[in-house]
């Protein structure tokens, strides 16, 4: 059964102040990426949820081990990472930098460069 998305542009409320850096950078980071089209409005708030329990994992006296593994696996279901993506077969595709050139010869290259070689 497949159903209509959400009407419109997905909103992408401002990260709150008193997040931890790192939850404020990983919730920003996501509305720029590719997945993010798939998104709706409850990916959003879920996204808005995981990072606030980010953020109190990260700025509490004690590192909770449970909490981590909540959150990851939440960010899986998010998509966020490149081998969640690939085991609902979703490939984000990069503009190569230079025209006619693909996409891995580019970054190999790159990568060649950066180590003098």
């Amino acid at each position: 059964m497949n159903a209509p998305s959400a009407p419109g542009v997905v909103s992408w409320p401002e990260p709150e102040d008193s997040w931890h850096p790192i939850a404020r950078d990983w919730y920003c980071s996501l509305s720029t990426s590719g997945q993010s089209q798939f998104y709706e409005p409850s990916d959003v708030a879920t996204a808005r949820y995981v990072a606030e329990a980010m953020s109190r994992n990260l700025a509490g006296a004690r590192f909770s081990a449970q909490l981590f593994a909540a959150v990851s696996s939440a960010m899986t279901e998010l998509l966020t990472t490149e081998g969640a993506r690939r085991r609902v077969r979703i490939e984000l595709e990069r503009e190569p930098a230079e025209k006619g050139t693909p996409a891995g010869v580019t970054a190999i290259a790159d990568y060649r460069a950066a180590l003098g070689a």
